[in-house]
């Protein structure tokens, strides 16, 4: 196991990860470029997007940000799950990188220009029935259906199977859990004083009232690839119940920094970056947002939730080509379904119908969806081959 590095080392460390991971693949630059996402948005015309209704969008809508969710309830559904760069904005903003990340996860697979059609007008197609009269309620893919019934039957042993590497309380420091700076210790006790913990637990649906919950261990979490650099805790729980079973259960701490995305002038949206990321996954995935809260950290908005062995992400790598155009249909009409729901009838018919609107003859997506997704994929593949060239001695050969 590799040794982990101490704090004072961390900042070069995760850049250069960052860096190597970004040069995987164009499809890995376009997953973890979010900024070079709107900066291309903002070069274009102004008038070549349709300005749909000012609703919570994701932000950072790819394929990796969306995967299978548990609420409250123990129900599982896949839903938006990470709203870091949600803003009150655009819904086409979501529908273009979305489009984008299915059309260069083709393109990564070395798949056929004609399947990364495809793939588009599907995605239009599920994402547009979200927001008809009367929709239906969308079916799972059977690849999707798998990954469901995989989140179905995880429990709290296969998660900390998969962390932990054995069932000792203790989170294993190496390549993924690096150690706290000793004020970061003293930031993470203050944050979870012994006699707060229990309450924050029952709150987030961890545990019962009388159940005794204390933290067992806790280290800086190396995860992700655009968050790679910014503060992110594992926070180990040691649950024990009154009828002498017990359990552990993880906090995940995450900083919220400031969105790349557009804003809409109205509505208002929290000043504060948890507080704003917090109430967007409260607006675009309920089961979600009731699982997190906005806190504040060495002086960082953070965004503290839960991780429940049910999360489970969607690995665009993985999923068979032939299924791809159900998959992007069944993806849009998930991203739909979290737009439609904070607009009324009225609005969304307009906007169903500016959807429907400009169709190409040729195909079913209307041409500004399939030229901006174009013009994005070429803008992204440009600057994938620029981050290469500026860091090849990450990249193996």
């Amino acid at each position: 196991m590799p040794s982990a590095p101490r704090p004072s080392d961390r900042a070069a460390l995760l850049t250069r990860r960052r860096q190597s991971k970004m040069a995987r693949s164009a499809h890995a630059y376009v997953r973890g470029n979010t900024a070079r996402f709107y900066e291309w948005l903002a070069e274009g015309k102004p008038d070549a997007v349709p300005v749909g209704p000012s609703v919570w969008i994701c932000g950072d809508c790819h394929v990796g940000n969306l995967g299978p969710v548990v609420d409250g309830d123990g129900q599982i559904g896949v839903l938006i799950r990470d709203l870091d760069q949600a803003v009150i904005g655009n819904p086409a903003h979501d529908l273009i990188r979305l489009g984008l990340s299915l059309a260069s996860a083709c393109r990564s697979a070395n798949l056929p220009g004609a399947v990364s059609v495809n793939v588009v007008d599907a995605l239009l197609d599920g994402y547009a029935r979200a927001f008809t009269r009367r929709p239906r309620p969308a079916q799972a893919p059977k690849t999707i259906a798998v990954l469901l019934r995989q989140a179905i039957g995880r429990n709290w042993k296969q998660l900390v199977r998969e962390h932990l590497d054995h069932t000792r309380p203790q989170l294993p420091l190496g390549k993924r859990f690096w150690p706290l700076s000793k004020r970061e210790a003293r930031a993470l006790a203050a944050l979870l004083p012994p006699d707060e913990l229990g309450p924050l637990a029952v709150r987030l649906g961890m545990a019962r009232p009388d159940d005794r919950v204390q933290v067992a261990d806790a280290a800086y979490w190396v995860k992700g690839c655009s968050s790679l650099g910014r503060p992110r805790y594992a926070v180990l729980l040691a649950i024990d119940a009154a009828d002498g079973a017990s359990r552990l259960a993880m906090l995940d701490i995450k900083d919220a920094p400031p969105a790349a995305a557009p804003r809409a002038d109205a509505p208002p949206m929290p000043r504060d970056n948890a507080g704003r990321v917090v109430a967007a996954a409260c607006a675009l995935s309920p089961g979600l947002g009731e699982r997190m809260l906005p806190v504040r950290l060495l002086d960082h908005p953070m965004v503290l939730r839960e991780l429940a062995p049910q999360d489970l992400k969607i690995e665009p790598d993985r999923l068979p080509p032939a299924a791809i155009d159900e998959i992007g249909a069944y993806l849009g009409r998930v991203v739909g379904d979290a737009h439609a729901r904070q607009m009324d009838a009225a609005t969304r018919k307009a906007w169903h119908r500016t959807l429907r609107a400009s169709r190409s003859k040729q195909v079913e997506a209307p041409s500004w969806l399939w030229q901006s997704i174009v013009d994005a994929l070429a803008s992204h593949e440009r600057g994938y081959l620029q981050h290469c060239r500026r860091h090849i001695t990450l990249i193996a050969p």
